[in-house]
């Protein structure tokens, strides 16, 4: 039941509030991941973030596309819990690092190990629209664990100004979205962190984004 009501708001009110409100620009469609395990590694502005990263694969992968999101948030209150789990497919995470006797990351690496693609946004939380925050090391721990998943770096521009931090309401904005090629474990945390980082970068060059900061 939850796949087929996941694959109805996908089919019915995601996907078209992507082609006809927001208008998606993709560049590079081609370097996507066919199948896992891999992590898609983007910026983070909006709710709608992990939503249009979602569109960008066929409905029957739907099952396989696990976005990361704070337990804190999506779990406030029981019907958006519901929604968060069985219609978008969540894989929670703590952010407080409470004193389970697990791992916060474990849940991302179970995933993984399933051949899931896992949706993780670097800079922990959402910010200001189109300003990229600083990368959190959580993702060079997931690239030490599982160093043979690629890691493909995605920058996505106009989304936060679409949905921004805060609002019910969907702006119709034109939105563009960028896909890096893949890289792996680098041998060094610090150095894994700065390379995702600088090839995010070079995506926002490749647009020539002038609100970009």
């Amino acid at each position: 039941m939850n796949h087929v009501l996941r694959f109805l708001f996908f089919t019915l009110v995601v996907r078209p509030a992507v082609l006809f409100v927001l208008g998606l620009n993709v560049r590079h469609r081609e370097r996507l991941p066919r199948t896992g395990p891999a992590i898609l590694a983007a910026n983070h502005n909006s709710h709608l973030d992990a939503l249009v990263l979602m569109t960008l694969f066929p409905e029957r992968m739907l099952p396989r596309l696990r976005p990361v999101a704070a337990l804190d948030y999506f779990f406030r209150y029981r019907l958006l819990k519901w929604f968060a789990l069985r219609i978008i497919g969540i894989i929670p995470l703590d952010r407080k690092l409470r004193k389970t006797g697990k791992h916060p990351l474990a849940p991302i690496s179970e995933s993984l190990e399933r051949g899931d693609i896992v949706i993780l946004f670097p800079e922990g939380s959402r910010g200001d629209p189109e300003k990229l925050g600083e990368f959190k090391t959580g993702i060079a721990h997931l690239a030490q664990q599982h160093e043979h998943v690629p890691i493909y770096p995605i920058y996505m521009h106009g989304l936060g100004k679409a949905l921004p931090r805060g609002e019910a309401l969907l702006i119709p904005f034109f939105c563009d979205l960028f896909i890096g090629e893949p890289l792996q474990w680098t041998g060094d945390r610090e150095g894994f962190v700065n390379e995702l980082s600088q090839r995010v970068k070079v995506l926002i060059d490749e647009g020539h984004f002038a609100d970009w900061q």
